[in-house]
């Protein structure tokens, strides 16, 4: 039998106490001591990621003889390769990781990552770092896992709290890695891909050696490969009550978010002619804001307005930011956009948080894989679309050379729209994809 919510019901808000929780109540000594376990092993991985960060499209640049429009092309192809990996196979990890365990899947994507910057840092041609970029989406699954992990060991009305300290976790590693990717591109434009590639070791043996199994035998599910695939997982979510329009708040979230990856870089050096360092301390700024925001703000936010109106908040400033950044007319201008952009922290916790409460118990990592599906969608259309849009406002095209943030600025107004259209909606009844029943808490 189905237990659907009455029609008052809130489908970006599930109460506290929810039935639908990961198994019985976590002891508080036992949850603390996990989350730290997956918050070292989340900020080194995004320490290693960050390194890389501003130097990547520069030595991309570099195989182009300096050409920024071809390099953002380059850039734009790679950024979509990546996400077409992960689009195939975090579905996959996420199964995997509901049918053997959490700690197995991690392990494994983070020692092939190492592996991968290795091979990276070792490229001589634009083809190899290609190879290079297709490696890491496929084994670029820790982040969704580690996510399935904070399901496992945090009770349901912790969870977006817990997501913004992972979330912090992303902010210390965009602060320390980019400042050191440009320190060490400074030396040599490789050196960078050693370092991560270092860190991504580093953080392999301390998992291998202290991070314990999050889901027990018992909690497990069967592998089943018709699930295992990015459209079974479309099936989970559209399986419960306003899942599938969380998820597609989360699609444009992910979708406005790849401008900063694919031409904030390029955009830098285009419009204010800032060197590597530069660069590096801008997303240090981002960084230490996102701190502040994840670590600090997110959890009385979010108890104070609920995760609903923490998603809403985070939307309405991202846009705003990613305005002021297309409009700068200066360096520090756009450096001001930066705390306003923060906001942008409030949002993925919230939504995250309200997802997890959704399914049950032995679908969480299933979830993890889908919601990882969702941003390699983003991945497969932003990169492309928003370098193109970059390479034509800076070609001749009598374009504003700042369009490509106003894109992501109307992008994320949109998801606003989307959310309180979901607040409004009637959310129909859901079937669990593997026929047991769902409840969802009213």
């Amino acid at each position: 039998m189905v237990e659907t919510p009455p029609a008052h019901v809130d489908p970006l808000h599930t109460a506290p106490g929810s039935t639908l929780a990961s198994g019985p109540p976590v002891a508080p000594g036992r949850h603390r001591a996990a989350v730290r376990f997956i918050f070292i092993v989340a900020l080194l991985d995004i320490l290693a990621i960050g390194v890389i960060v501003p130097v990547l499209p520069k030595l991309v640049a570099g195989f182009t003889g300096g050409d920024l429009g071809r390099a953002a092309d380059y850039v734009g192809v790679f950024g979509a390769a990546w996400a077409l990996m992960q689009f195939i196979f975090s579905p996959i990890q996420g199964a995997l990781s509901d049918r053997f365990g959490r700690r197995p899947v991690l392990l494994i994507s983070i020692f092939g990552l190492g592996a991968d910057y290795v091979l990276m840092a070792l490229a001589p041609s634009l083809a190899w770092l290609f190879l290079g970029r297709l490696i890491s989406g496929i084994t670029a699954a820790s982040f969704s896992t580690a996510n399935a992990y904070i399901a496992d060991v945090t009770p349901p009305d912790k969870r977006a709290a817990a997501f913004g300290m992972m979330g912090a976790a992303f902010g210390i590693g965009f602060v320390l890695g980019p400042t050191l990717g440009g320190l060490c591109a400074s030396v040599s434009p490789r050196l960078p891909f050693w370092v991560s590639a270092g860190l991504a070791f580093a953080n392999g043996m301390y998992g291998l050696f202290v991070l314990p199994e999050s889901l027990p035998k018992e909690r497990r599910a069967p592998f089943r490969l018709a699930n295992a695939n990015p459209f079974g997982s479309f099936r989970l979510l559209a399986a419960y009550p306003g899942l599938l329009g969380l998820a597609g708040v989360m699609f444009l979230f992910f979708l406005a978010h790849q401008v900063l990856q694919s031409t904030m870089v390029l955009y830098a050096d285009y419009r204010y002619h800032w060197a590597v360092w530069m660069m590096g301390a801008l997303l240090a700024g981002v960084g230490i804001c996102n701190i502040v925001v994840q670590g600090g703000i997110v959890r009385p936010f979010a108890k104070r307005f609920k995760e609903r109106g923490a998603v809403y908040t985070g939307l309405l400033f991202a846009a705003a930011g990613m305005a002021i950044w297309g409009w700068a007319p200066s360096g520090l201008w756009f450096c001001l956009g930066v705390p306003v952009f923060s906001m942008i922290g409030l949002v993925q916790p919230g939504v995250q948080g309200m997802m997890t409460r959704r399914v049950g118990p032995n679908e969480q990592g299933r979830l993890q894989g889908a919601n990882s599906a969702v941003m390699a969608m983003a991945g497969l259309v932003g990169p492309v679309m928003f370098t193109q849009v970059f390479h034509h406002s800076i070609t001749g095209a009598h374009v504003h050379p700042g369009t490509p943030f106003y894109v992501a600025a109307g992008l994320l107004l949109l998801a606003f729209v989307l959310a309180m259209s979901l607040r409004r909606s009637r959310p129909d009844a859901g079937v669990r994809s593997t026929g047991e029943p769902a409840i969802v808490a009213p």
